[in-house]
């Protein structure tokens, strides 16, 4: 609703993917996956600390000259330029601080660290600038606009380009632009069927959030998503001003435009206040628009796709090989323009690993130690062993989620999106014992995978067939056991 431009603008003359995923519910394992078009388990970004891999020297010296902007910029003779939030931890001074400019940005403008509206620091290609608290001058989001717009008067017309606006609207801490503040009052969190209700027959994160919630936190939860909303009044803006100026330089018609995000977000769905890192659809899926040269208006895919996509698409529409990266994602290419004969995939992963300090929280000392993201009333988002992997499964037959915790209970869930879109419902003891088998399989390949073997087509495709030994190949052994004490 708040985007009602961007729809226009891009899915409106263009194709908009229903089915778009993200391979962890959290900002930085999910940028790190648009970036170098891998799953968590190839890039090794699990959370968003240094600790976690975010930012930190080894992904520096490892991933970042293997993102697809470093190849666009070395092999394809593309100018990039990169506009605001990059990784969470990017700017710490144990990781280079704000003079590391990651291979392959010729134009660099990256906000130190995670997201802020105002008093803020960007790198200015390795430089560092303050800003204050001024709307006018200071307001992040028309900040990268504005220098996006430069840009693109500035640039090379010698060379093709390549743009990555990353706004932080809109994460917290929510903060609208002055002309947006009063918008949507009579807007609250939708109540959908899994709103304030029990999560029943679910991982023991879920289990304990109090319900029905306290009247102070669907308050706090309707008051969040309605300043979320008004914060993306003002992405909308960037997006018309983006479109018009690339249309008044006449290059529009020659230029594809991505719009998408970085994880979902909940709002009271099975009672959790507000936050991410879940596996259930509210968390883990995303928008995805586009638009560009041979993409035909108004058109909707339903194909199952994720953002490791993106970069072997970007790669794809430049003329790159993809084979030739380590990419676990495909090119969304051959969908953009329409084509019939070639195979999809029908599974995709979903892996996060939990983060939580093995201390009590102080907030919630009945918890055992481990807990994070606390709120006052005791209900916690997130905790160390809130580590799981699913595959998410969609075909002509299917529409499956299945999951697997690690943890004491070594917790499955398996829901049956058709029946119940909502994942009110855990099937995991009732479903076909020979499908919950095939579906082990399938999430072990995925936990294994790399590259070429992330593409193949699912258990559920008709032409495949399950090979064992695709399970025990050079990489991954120890990590696809992890997941396999359920008996089956």
């Amino acid at each position: 609703t708040p985007l009602k431009k961007t729809k226009a603008l891009i899915g409106e003359m263009g194709m908009t993917f229903s089915s778009a995923y993200v391979p962890s519910a959290l900002c930085c394992p999910s940028r790190a996956s648009i970036l170098t078009g891998k799953y968590p388990h190839n890039h090794h970004v699990v959370n968003n600390t240094l600790e976690g891999n975010c930012s930190s020297r080894s992904w520096q010296k490892i991933q970042e000259p293997n993102t697809f902007p470093a190849i666009l910029r070395s092999m394809c003779g593309y100018q990039t330029f990169f506009a605001g939030k990059y990784l969470n931890e990017y700017g710490a001074p144990d990781a280079g601080g704000l003079e590391h400019v990651p291979l392959g940005w010729s134009y660099w403008y990256a906000l130190e660290k995670n997201s802020k509206y105002y008093n803020y620091t960007l790198s200015i290609n390795g430089k560092a600038r303050k800003h204050g608290e001024n709307y006018s001058v200071d307001y992040l989001t028309d900040v990268l606009a504005n220098v996006s717009l430069d840009f693109l008067d500035y640039k090379s017309n010698s060379e093709p380009f390549f743009m990555m606006i990353a706004t932080p609207a809109p994460h917290s801490p929510w903060t609208a632009a002055p002309q947006y503040q009063k918008a949507f009052q009579n807007v609250f969190a939708p109540r959908s069927k899994n709103f304030n209700v029990h999560g029943t027959n679910k991982h023991w994160l879920i289990r304990q959030a109090k319900t029905p919630m306290t009247n102070s936190s669907i308050q706090f939860l309707d008051d969040a998503f309605r300043r979320r909303w008004q914060t993306l009044l003002s992405v909308d803006d960037l997006v018309e001003k983006l479109v018009k100026r690339l249309n008044f330089t006449g290059e529009l018609d020659n230029t594809y435009i991505f719009y998408t995000s970085d994880n979902g977000y909940h709002t009271g769905q099975f009672s959790l206040p507000i936050d991410k890192r879940q596996l259930y659809e509210f968390d883990i899926k995303v928008p995805l628009l586009v638009r560009g040269p041979g993409i035909k208006p108004n058109q909707t895919s339903k194909m199952l796709v994720a953002n490791i996509d993106l970069g072997p698409t970007i790669l794809d529409i430049a003329g790159y090989n993809v084979n030739k990266t380590q990419m676990d994602g495909m090119s969304l290419l051959p969908i953009l323009k329409g084509a019939s004969n070639f195979t999809w995939r029908s599974d995709v992963l979903v892996e996060y690993q939990g983060e939580g300090r093995n201390v009590t929280d102080p907030t919630c000392p009945s918890l055992s130690p481990g807990v994070s993201q606390c709120f006052p009333d005791c209900v916690c988002e997130d905790a160390y062993n809130n580590t799981y992997a699913c595959v998410r499964t969609m075909s002509a037959l299917w529409n499956l989620q299945y999951c697997e915790f690690d943890d004491q209970e070594v917790f499955v869930e398996v829901y049956n999106l058709t029946a119940d879109p909502e994942q009110i419902t855990n099937i995991a003891k009732s479903i076909d014992p020979e499908l919950l088998g095939k579906m082990n399989y399938r999430l072990m390949m995925l936990q294994s995978c790399s590259g070429p073997t992330c593409r193949t087509p699912g258990v559920f495709d008709p032409g495949y067939r399950f090979d064992p030994r695709l399970m025990f190949s050079n990489h991954g052994i120890v990590r696809t056991r992890r997941y396999s004490r359920h008996p089956l």
